[in-house]
């Protein structure tokens, strides 16, 4: 039987840190479902909720974006899941009922995926966010907020439809999480300018739409990893600077380069993008909620160069037939592999665990892996 009380992290008050409470456990409302919460992946972004109350519309509020579990509970009118699915989730709108940050949350039905018997609740649980936040910039329609319109490889004829165009992507070792970038601008000045978390959605993406080569920028303790991504070219972004990047570029291909995936998107490695992007190209921005210094986002330039300002979540994307037919395709991309979870690091003593996996995101000390925390673990 589904308990009436549950334990929860909330945000309080603005600018105030997680704290571990109890609150009602919701209902599911028309064509949503109730999810017991098996395992949640933390995101830079939940620093930036509790340090700036970004996001969060009303207080106390329930926090977290990244989470999979147990279906519990089906509201009417939902269909194609049932009572037992295991499925993974994203967090809409910060609304409480919906933070992945509790032992139960209410998702729409057609917003979640299956998880397959090949992937656990803790990888299953890293992919919403940064997948989103790829999939958004590539292929999702243009619009002030949205994406670079390539046809997704996940629906008929776009599987390699691009094959041996040239593809970048700054940042291959990152996981894309939403509001990545502005996190770090909002960190102390010992934070990295790029929080790492193995994943490299935007790599795998490109390497199924058939892009070739794919250069990535990267350290070198990753390059490895970058390359089972996808990458066919790594490039050092501790010794290669961005005035630099696009000699380095040229010495790989002197191909036009069509599509660059900027997951830094600092203004360095913004301007550096522009200048190597090809005329009627497009290049996918990360700045979350800070204006980018190139272009205008939605629009194309006199040269044709577009420029996407991503936000990671399909359900900002007003054509609603795209996070539609990603969500239908992720169990089975999940399954064949065509696309991998996370590394993963799991967290001590259950949702209490999380906040000190958040304060690590603001020490600058998470890289290389994806915090997950199991929430029914006791402390």
């Amino acid at each position: 039987m589904t308990p009436t009380t549950q334990k929860a992290l909330l945000v309080v008050s603005k600018g105030a840190n997680f704290v571990l409470a109890t609150r009602p456990v919701p209902k599911p409302g028309p064509r949503q479902v109730l999810i017991k919460v098996e395992s949640v992946a933390l995101n830079p972004l939940d620093w930036a909720v509790t340090t700036r109350g970004l996001l969060m519309k009303s207080f106390p509020s329930v926090g977290g974006s990244d989470g999979a579990g147990t279906i519990e509970g089906l509201g009417e009118g939902a269909t194609g899941v049932q009572k037992g699915d295991r499925v993974l989730f994203q967090c809409l709108d910060y609304t409480s009922d919906r933070g992945a940050f509790q032992q139960y949350a209410i998702a729409d039905a057609h917003r979640i995926s299956k998880i397959p018997s090949n992937l656990s609740f803790d990888e299953a649980a890293t992919v919403p966010l940064g997948l989103a936040t790829a999939a958004v910039g590539l292929y999702a329609p243009k619009a002030p907020m949205g994406g670079a319109a390539l046809t997704p490889p996940w629906v008929e004829g776009g599987k390699d439809k691009y094959k041996d165009q040239p593809a970048l992507v700054t940042g291959g070792s990152s996981s894309v999480g939403q509001f990545g970038e502005v996190t770090c601008s909002l960190m102390s000045h010992k934070a990295p300018t790029h929080i790492q978390s193995l994943n490299s959605p935007a790599i795998q993406l490109l390497k199924l739409s058939g892009f070739n080569p794919i250069i990535s920028t990267s350290s070198a303790r990753n390059f490895d990893y970058v390359r089972v991504a996808g990458a066919t070219h790594v490039i050092d972004y501790h010794t290669t600077p961005y005035a630099s990047l696009r000699a380095a570029v040229e010495k790989i291909t002197s191909a036009p380069i069509p599509v660059i995936y900027d997951a830094i998107s600092s203004e360095d490695s913004q301007r550096a993008c522009w200048d190597i992007l090809a005329p009627n190209g497009a290049i996918v921005v990360t700045t979350g909620m800070r204006q980018p210094v190139v272009g205008k986002p939605g629009e194309d330039a006199e040269d044709g160069k577009h420029l996407a300002r991503v936000y990671g979540s399909v359900d900002i994307v007003k054509d609603v037939e795209f996070g539609n037919q990603l969500h239908a395709s992720l169990t089975g991309l999940l399954e064949s592999g065509a696309l991998k979870p996370n590394k993963v690091e799991i967290l001590s003593n259950g949702l209490a665990g999380v906040l000190d996996g958040v304060a690590r995101f603001g020490r600058g000390e998470v890289s290389g892996v994806k915090l997950v925390a199991h929430v029914d673990a006791t402390p």
